[in-house]
């Protein structure tokens, strides 16, 4: 049987079983329902969600490089860039009608000049932006319109796998504004899908979600919002869906809406721990019951954590009553809580479980912007290397989840630049330069003073778990 044709047939045999009702769920359709009802339950979901779904123009100045091939013409593997306006096409959904409020995703609206947002009804108007959140990649616009519609909001934690959703959105033109595409709940609590630093806890689902699909509406067959699309996994060389797409919960989404609507940013919660994920030579050693929990590596000086007792090898099992499934999952679960909530911890300690009552911390920002760096000192520094750099304090390590103790973390890593060619990006830590080691700002800009233009120099780079060798030219 072809790979075509076992898709099919499986899609079948998904459908009789819908029809005989043979499965047990917490909610099952009900009984001697016919092909009839199953297909109005879709036209019903797509007609009532379809009108709060809005596609999205963003006018920016695009910088285009050409491409590698033509490297032979300039004599290196540089290539020169050229700037030109250019629209990126997206999606949103309708928040709050009353104040028109529209959610979307961050990198719809990233450096846009100007926004135009398109209705169902294909009025076209102009928006703002209210508050943006890069590492949820949210973003909140408003129009100045009546007459919009909102969709029921869902609760992502109900969310079942198997369930059928709906994606709505503009994919690759305007001319497919409104597209829907059914899937089922393929996973939830999707982590570490796109880049360290960022707070990802996200439904998979093989609803089709193309470029375009950004920020459009992931919806239950009850017409209720779940969950904001936002990404697509490839296997590098198309853009395109494979069956693989990812969606922000709609909890998490009304959390940091909610901030930026009150006061332009998000605020985050901070326990003051690195942690690690248990692998099963771990998990035996400290004697757990499975791999549930977060490991704590690193308890930050002043934090939460230290003041409330939390030691380095706890084992971190549950917050409050919700237990942890790994790292990733303790990190978004804290960080979803305001400053100065009180959250019991339970931890494994020497083979015994124990609860610590934790006063929550504020996480503060990181010391330099991902985006427009200011002028100052270190702005020299950027231009020569094509990354800017903050000192490793527990900021910095909490957001990026680093283990290292010293060095310096890369926050911002100019596009097209040596640096990002050579693999590069936010989160890595910088611990040599030649044979220099780097503890601190103090050490990288002496290391760097070192070097003239031009000079080739070999960064020892710690990334993940691992460390690797990056050679750049200075500028």
């Amino acid at each position: 049987m072809t790979k075509r044709n076992y898709r099919i047939g499986c899609a079948a045999i998904l459908l009789a079983a819908t029809l005989s009702l043979t499965t047990a769920t917490q909610a099952a359709p009900a009984e001697n329902a016919t092909i009839a009802q199953i297909n109005d339950a879709f036209v019903a979901a797509a007609s009532k969600a379809s009108p709060a779904v809005v596609t999205i123009l963003s006018e920016r100045v695009v910088r285009n490089q050409f491409h590698r091939r033509f490297s032979d013409f300039w004599g290196d593997d540089s290539a020169p860039e050229r700037e030109s306006r250019g629209t990126v096409l997206g999606s949103g959904v309708i928040f709050d009608s009353g104040k028109g409020y529209i959610v979307t995703n961050n990198h719809v609206v990233e450096d846009a000049e100007e926004i135009r947002v398109r209705l169902y009804d294909h009025r076209e108007v102009p928006a703002e932006i209210v508050g943006t959140d890069p590492l949820t990649d949210l973003a909140v616009i408003k129009v100045s319109v009546d007459d919009l519609i909102q969709l029921q909001l869902g609760n992502s934690e109900g969310l079942r796998v198997g369930e059928w959703v709906l994606a709505i959105g503009s994919p690759f033109s305007q001319n497919l504004e409104h597209t829907i595409t059914a899937g089922i709940v393929s996973a939830i609590g999707r982590s570490t899908v796109m880049r360290r630093g960022n707070y990802e806890d996200f439904i998979q689902t093989d609803a089709a979600i193309n470029p375009g699909n950004s920020g459009g509406a992931l919806v239950t067959l009850d017409g209720k919002l779940i969950g904001i699309n936002t990404a697509i996994a490839t296997d590098g060389f198309s853009r395109s869906n494979s069956g693989v797409g990812f969606a922000i919960p709609i909890n998490l989404v009304k959390r940091i809406v909610g901030d930026l609507v009150e006061d332009g940013k998000v605020t985050r919660a901070l326990l003051g721990v690195l942690p690690q994920n248990l692998d099963a030579p771990m998990a035996k050693a400290l004697k757990a019951k499975n791999m549930d929990g977060a490991l704590v590596i690193t308890v930050m000086e002043g934090t939460a954590a230290e003041r409330a007792g939390i030691k380095e090898q706890d084992l971190i099992l549950k917050v409050d009553d919700i237990t942890i499934r790994d790292a990733a999952h303790l990190r978004n679960l804290i960080s979803s809580s305001r400053p100065g909530d009180r959250r019991r911890i339970t931890v494994v300690r020497k083979g015994k479980e124990k609860i610590i009552t934790v006063k929550l911390g504020e996480l503060e920002p990181a010391p330099i912007a991902a985006r427009d760096v200011a002028p100052d000192d270190d702005s020299d520094v950027f231009d020569r290397t094509g990354f800017a750099v903050a000192g490793l304090d527990g900021r910095a390590a909490q957001r990026f989840d680093i283990p290292a103790e010293s060095g310096v973390v890369v926050i911002r890593v100019e596009r097209y630049s040596q640096a990002a060619r050579g693999g590069i990006e936010p989160g890595d830590v910088v611990v040599q330069i030649g044979n220099d080691p780097i503890k601190n700002m103090r050490d990288y800009r002496k290391a760097l003073k070192s070097y003239k233009k031009g000079d080739t120099v070999l960064l020892r780079v710690a990334k993940g778990d691992g460390f690797r060798f990056v050679g750049i030219e200075l500028g």
